[in-house]
């Protein structure tokens, strides 16, 4: 399983032999600005939530790639009123896919189109697939629903929301590994705005001093499981 990092909370899952989108906010993200969303394969789009800062290139790659985008009933029911493919879901269900087990799990956010309509509950996606299990958090404050995802999953890498203001901070990112029983984590979703910069060293420091492994990759760069 190969995972890249195209800024914000926007990733690139390779696993399988098909090629995975998250939350693409892209083309407009300034930090972003060498990455070509028209050069980006995708077989899938996983959407946690409607909000435009992980939705506005969802149409675009969907339109040139035929891609399916997978979110929850109310999000796949706005792009499939517009002629995508889609895949609905909702807390708790999963799905195999041809890229392997896909479930649909908690998140404690809003969420909410730019324009204002409905986008349903947030969530983030537990993926299982070529032996590597991988939890994709999405936007979420920390919560005890965390807890339940190990019972069922044991995560070779946990994706978390470590920017604050909006989401979890760096000590609640902590306590969420804790919940996961991961210690190797990937943070997301910081420096994209005033809001939610973070000083990369103390991050990684907080981590370290209690045994845990923080990855804040460069956009476009990559890791493999």
């Amino acid at each position: 399983m190969k995972i890249t990092f195209y800024g914000h909370a926007a990733l690139g899952i390779e696993v399988g032999g098909k090629h995975i989108i998250v939350d693409p906010y892209i083309s407009a993200n300034p930090n972003a600005s060498h990455i070509d969303i028209d050069a980006l394969k995708a077989d899938y789009i996983l959407v946690t939530h409607a909000h435009g800062d992980h939705i506005l290139d969802v149409e675009a790659i969907a339109k040139r790639t035929n891609a399916v985008i997978v979110s929850n009933a109310e999000i796949a029911g706005h792009y499939c009123q517009k002629g995508f493919q889609t895949h609905p879901m909702n807390h708790g269900g999963s799905w195999n896919f041809d890229f392997g087990k896909l479930k649909y799990v908690n998140a404690i956010h809003s969420s909410s189109f730019p324009d204002g309509s409905y986008g349903g509950n947030p969530g983030g996606f537990v993926i299982e697939g070529e032996h590597k299990n991988v939890y994709i958090a999405g936007d979420t404050a920390l919560s005890m629903d965390m807890k339940l995802i190990p019972m069922r999953t044991k995560l070779d890498l946990a994706i978390l929301p470590i920017g604050d203001n909006f989401t979890m901070d760096v000590e609640d990112a902590i306590v969420a590994s804790d919940f996961l029983d991961c210690d190797k984590i990937l943070g997301y979703h910081y420096d994209t705005f005033g809001y939610i910069e973070i000083d990369h060293e103390e991050s990684i420091r907080k981590f370290f001093n209690k045994g845990k492994d923080l990855m804040l990759l460069e956009i476009g760069n990559s890791i493999e499981l």
